[in-house]
């Protein structure tokens, strides 16, 4: 898969992203924001088990943000089942060098646009730590609208954390 995206690229993961993903990934700011499966400290073998584990899931929903060639984040969907088929959380990460230059969310609408064209959704939602700021700003930039605060609803490092519910819906 590949989508252009103005400043950035949405990409398959590719086996020679193991080089760039540590460099991007093993960083505690980037860890402090994402669901503990992220690894911090992220070394060369995560990278390793990641690319092996991804290439092989059908469908594709996971997806390398690309700068000049280079693997500097991750976006990707997780599809939801049962009665909730029709929805699907996206989350996304970015290399610290690169915030602040709108990849994020140019990434965050085309592969927003992506899934509800190729996925059959009719929801895509964000859950994001009501401390992240700037995620929340990508996520309103992106057209998300907040629904909600889920009070006390996880724990990162130790402490308990609000997230708030962030959705995009296909009549939106």
């Amino acid at each position: 898969m590949y989508l252009e995206c103005g400043p950035c690229t949405i990409r398959s993961w590719r086996n020679d992203d193991e080089e760039s993903l540590p460099i991007q990934a093993n960083n505690r700011k980037i860890w402090l924001n994402l669901r503990d499966q992220f690894p911090h400290p992220y070394t060369t073998g995560d990278a390793q088990r990641w690319l092996q584990h991804i290439t092989a899931v059908r469908p594709e929903s996971s997806f390398a943000i690309d700068v000049a060639g280079e693997a500097v984040g991750g976006i990707g969907l997780v599809l939801q089942s049962d009665i909730e088929r029709c929805s699907a959380e996206v989350g996304y990460w970015l290399g610290e060098q690169y915030w602040g230059r709108g990849i994020a969310t140019a990434a965050l609408k085309t592969l927003t646009a992506y899934a509800f064209k190729n996925f059959n959704l009719t929801r895509v939602f964000a859950l994001p730590f009501a401390r992240n700021d700037a995620s929340i700003r990508v996520l309103e930039k992106a057209g998300y609208t907040c629904e909600g605060r889920l009070r006390r609803s996880a724990i990162k490092d130790g402490i308990v954390l609000d997230q708030f519910m962030y959705a995009k819906t296909d009549d939106m």
